[in-house]
């Protein structure tokens, strides 16, 4: 039986400001890198650079979503993506 493809994304917690109501960060998968910000009052998510950007957003947003109130400054954490990158 052939496994199924997934890649491990690290997600590194660099801001997370209460007062901007923002979570800033770096998220690291195979040879691609991105920085992200997540407003989350509005859910707004904002993914750079854009090549790539396609891969982890949606995952990147589910992630958030789900473990916002979990997250410190300075942690890092890993999501385990469902294609290979």
């Amino acid at each position: 039986m052939r496994s199924k493809p997934e890649t491990i994304a690290n997600i590194s917690i660099k801001e997370y400001c209460f007062s901007k109501k923002q979570i800033q960060g770096v998220v690291e998968a195979s040879q691609f890198k991105w920085t992200f910000t997540w407003c989350f009052n509005n859910g707004l998510l904002k993914v750079n650079p854009s090549l790539g950007r396609a891969l982890i957003e949606d995952a990147l947003l589910r992630f958030l979503l789900k473990k916002d109130y979990e997250l410190e400054t300075g942690n890092e954490y890993k999501l385990t993506i469902s294609a290979k990158f």
